[in-house]
């Protein structure tokens, strides 16, 4: 994580989530204490992390309170890293790291599949970068879990058929493409059935196999989830079908664009 954001001395970081404080300390050690502030929301975590790094040694600022809101007692930074998945780019970031400082963060949404962020912030405060190669998995920021998903009910919807195999969304780019496609929806499997669940509008897809081979799709609901994911995927698969790292972000105060290949190509917007 510290390798991926390029940080070096004398930067100034921001870190999002202490956590146990291991990697607050690590920065501490590098960059000495002046130079980190770390953010943690749960009390009984930063207590634990504050005893730690205290007893080790170092005296960064250590903040308890909300990460998604950084921390502009202390701005502008050069580097911000969070410890902890986002669902989308908290505005306040951007706004609180210098003209060509850094956001490394990983993403994730609420089918769970994550990608691996590094924006470089720009003279208006928005933020643009390429999805990094690195895989890897961080907990959820609270405020940006997933509300509780409704009961799975079978045989609900309009019927169709579908060219797109369900089993493909146990790849992990495919998943992140359906999740972008559909980023209010959540995912279940279950006796060979596919399931798509939108929890606020309550709109649902069911996805089996048919007699012939292929697979029927049920749609429910104002939102017809099956059909943007099956165009995403489609969309995926004609560019290559290539890792989250042939994606890109790019944050502007107008909206959050994930973008496929270049910033010009296919592209998807994140929820606020």
């Amino acid at each position: 994580m510290l390798e991926a954001a390029g940080i070096q001395e004398g930067d100034q970081v921001l870190e999002i989530g202490t956590g146990t404080g291991y990697s607050t300390a690590l920065m501490c050690q590098r960059l000495g204490s002046k130079a980190v502030c770390s953010i943690e929301y749960d009390p009984v975590v930063a207590g634990r992390a504050r005893d730690a790094i205290t007893s080790a040694g170092y005296t960064p600022t250590l903040v308890e309170g909300d990460g998604l809101l950084g921390y502009a007692q202390e701005a502008p930074y050069d580097r911000l890293i969070s410890t902890c998945a986002v669902r989308t780019i908290p505005q306040a970031w951007p706004e609180q790291i210098r003209v060509g400082g850094t956001i490394t963060a990983p993403m994730s949404g609420w089918m769970h599949e994550t990608a691996f962020a590094h924006l470089t912030v720009m003279e208006d405060r928005s933020a643009t970068g390429r999805l990094l190669a690195d895989d890897l998995y961080f907990m959820t920021a609270r405020a940006h879990v997933p509300p509780p998903r409704p009961p799975l009910v079978k045989g609900i919807g309009d019927a169709r058929n579908t060219e797109v195999d369900p089993a493909i969304l146990e790849s992990g780019t495919a998943l992140w493409v359906a999740q972008l496609a559909a980023p209010q929806a959540q995912i279940a499997w279950g006796e060979n059935v596919t399931f798509l669940v939108d929890a606020g509008t309550g709109s649902r897809a069911e996805i089996r196999p048919d007699v012939a081979g292929g697979w029927t799709v049920l749609q429910h609901g104002p939102v017809r989830l099956w059909d943007a994911v099956e165009e995403a995927i489609g969309t995926w698969q004609a560019a290559g079908s290539p890792h989250q790292s042939g994606f890109g972000l790019t944050v502007t105060r107008e909206g959050r664009r994930v973008w496929l290949g270049d910033p010009d190509g296919p592209s998807w917007y994140l929820p606020a």
